[in-house]
């Protein structure tokens, strides 16, 4: 079902009618093929394999972050004494803090670090003027606070009352206003060095970060749909709450870089468009994921539920494949291609007709299982329909041709 040169494993749990006994079986479905590079990176980058933890790719991404940290805050430190600036660890200080795990993240940190330095240095020099500790400093702290704070600027806030503190309280030979202007100049260079270091040495993007997470998500959302599904028949999945947690704390993830990317320049047509579409899906997804878990509560055996296969079967297993096929088109950023063997409309329109044949025995059994059955599809159908338009409005979104 998927396209060549991907590998997936897909373990079908629960529901599948047997052998016309009206028993229900479990079963391992393989799709196996070659692995192409492309693959084989996505199974390394979201760490589908176990391997040593010292080589993981997320270990390495912290590796290279801290080399690049060490790195922009010696440049600034030698540029700074070059230049002769009287506290040039200012600037290193500067660079370690604004530069961050990926280029997006670094610019939000130096815009903020940038505006909060230069509305407390201006705030701290002009109140300085009014000789009267503690007063003035007092309100020079007040005043910065909050004009931060009515631009919207909570973070630079905190920054703008730093410098204010530095201005106005540290004692140096040099005026109130040598020390703001030095201020500004020694944060402007540390800024501009950590960003230079950020966008030039090994770049980490957001976008590309928010790619990988999004991948993975959507494996995860798909195996948080083949354990919530196993507890339709039988006793629930055991690793049940911890993938509902590992598919919250991706969703998390998400919102965070793509806060990132949109501050990163462009990566291609309709990329933000693209990457908002996914992650506004996927949270979708995850809250339609959260009411069929609701509707599979309470299920023991229900005998209405086994007359719907093999419909409610082929739709189940559409739908797992059609998780991993999202986040393999996600991974690889192409869409327009449907995946071969997976018509998720076939299957529902089957299920329907299924469901409208075996109506009439509805007075042979429980109301409970009954409401249950129909509340399972109604969910199975919302699930099938977000995921097959996550995949196309987000080929839309970038441009590609409708296939």
């Amino acid at each position: 079902a998927l396209p060549p040169g991907v590998t997936r494993r897909i373990v079908c749990s629960g529901i599948r009618h047997g052998g016309g006994h009206g028993g229900w079986q479990n079963r391992t479905m393989r799709l196996t093929a070659p692995k192409q590079w492309s693959q084989t990176d996505l199974t390394a980058k979201l760490h589908r394999e176990p391997g040593p933890r010292f080589l993981r790719w997320d270990r390495n991404r912290v590796l290279q972050h801290v080399a690049k940290t060490t790195l922009a805050a010696a440049v600034c430190w030698g540029v700074a004494m070059l230049l002769g600036l009287h506290d040039g660890y200012w600037g290193a200080i500067s660079a370690i803090i604004v530069l961050q795990s990926n280029v997006g993240s670094t610019v939000r940190a130096s815009r903020d670090r940038l505006i909060g330095t230069c509305i407390g240095a201006s705030f701290g020099f002009l109140f300085s003027l009014w000789n009267a500790l503690p007063w003035n400093f007092m309100c020079a702290l007040m005043a910065s606070m909050l004009v931060c704070g009515m631009l919207g600027l909570r973070t630079s806030s905190r920054l703008a009352g730093v410098t204010v503190c530095i201005v106005m309280l540290v004692q140096t030979a040099g005026s109130h206003w040598s020390i703001a202007f030095d201020r500004v100049v020694e944060v402007l260079l540390g800024i501009v060095i950590a960003l230079a270091v950020s966008s030039l040495v090994l770049p980490d993007r957001a976008r590309l970060r928010l790619r990988d997470n999004l991948a993975q998500q959507y494996l995860t959302l798909g195996a948080l749909f083949e354990a919530t599904l196993q507890g339709f028949r039988g006793e629930p999945a055991k690793n049940l709450p911890e993938l509902r947690e590992e598919c919250s704390r991706l969703l998390n993830n998400s919102t965070q870089l793509l806060e990132a990317a949109r501050n990163e320049p462009s990566g291609g047509a309709g990329w933000r468009e693209g990457l908002l579409t996914l992650a506004q899906f996927g949270r979708s997804l995850f809250d339609a994921l959260t009411a069929l878990d609701l509707a599979v509560q309470g299920s023991n055996d229900d005998a209405y539920a086994h007359q719907l296969e093999p419909a409610l079967d082929r739709l189940a297993t559409d739908i797992r494949n059609g998780f991993q096929y999202v986040a393999y088109c996600t991974h690889n950023w192409r869409f327009h291609v449907p995946p071969m063997g997976i018509n998720l409309e076939e299957d529902i329109a089957q299920l329907e007709a299924r469901m409208a044949e075996v109506r009439h025995t509805g007075s042979k059994f429980g109301q409970a299982e009954i409401l249950r059955a129909y509340a399972v599809q109604l969910h199975l159908k919302q699930i099938a329909r977000t995921l097959k338009a996550s995949r196309v409005e987000t080929g839309e979104a970038i441009g590609e041709a409708k296939r």
